[in-house]
């Protein structure tokens, strides 16, 4: 794999497939494989997207913003709201820090957001059990 420079020039180009996509949202896999022991990826999200409530039984997560602002909820397992930040740079809060098992999702604040996201690998699509 080639040396991959995150910058503006790539942060636009994913944000403008976000914006193209029925899902507004798009990732940029920076690991090699679906099987890697580590995912990290840039994730480009627009307001409106939606990420059902969820969480990882097996990881934590931890996201950083490099752009933009979104709010992170967090609920217990009677779907209660029990937390949420604003994780935004311009006001000095840069990312969020999800332990294993917690129930979560997000709401994008502001057109053009993109986190850098990292979860251990390998890659495991959302099960029913995994949704609120």
């Amino acid at each position: 794999m080639k040396n991959i420079l995150i910058d503006d020039n790539l942060l636009d180009k994913v944000t403008e497939q976000a914006k193209a996509s029925e899902r507004l949202r798009m990732n940029y896999n920076l690991h090699d494989s679906l099987e890697a022991k580590a995912q990290r990826l840039l994730n480009a999200l627009e307001p409106g997207t939606i990420l059902p409530v969820h969480r990882h039984r097996h990881t934590a997560e931890t996201y950083i913003v490099l752009r933009g602002s979104m709010k992170v909820l967090f609920y217990n397992d009677d779907k209660v709201l029990t937390n949420e930040c604003v994780v935004n740079p311009s006001e000095k809060v840069y990312g969020v820090h999800i332990p294993t098992g917690q129930w979560h999702t997000l709401e994008v604040l502001e057109s053009g957001t993109v986190i850098f996201e990292v979860k251990d690998g390998p890659y495991a699509p959302f099960q029913p059990e995994d949704m609120l």
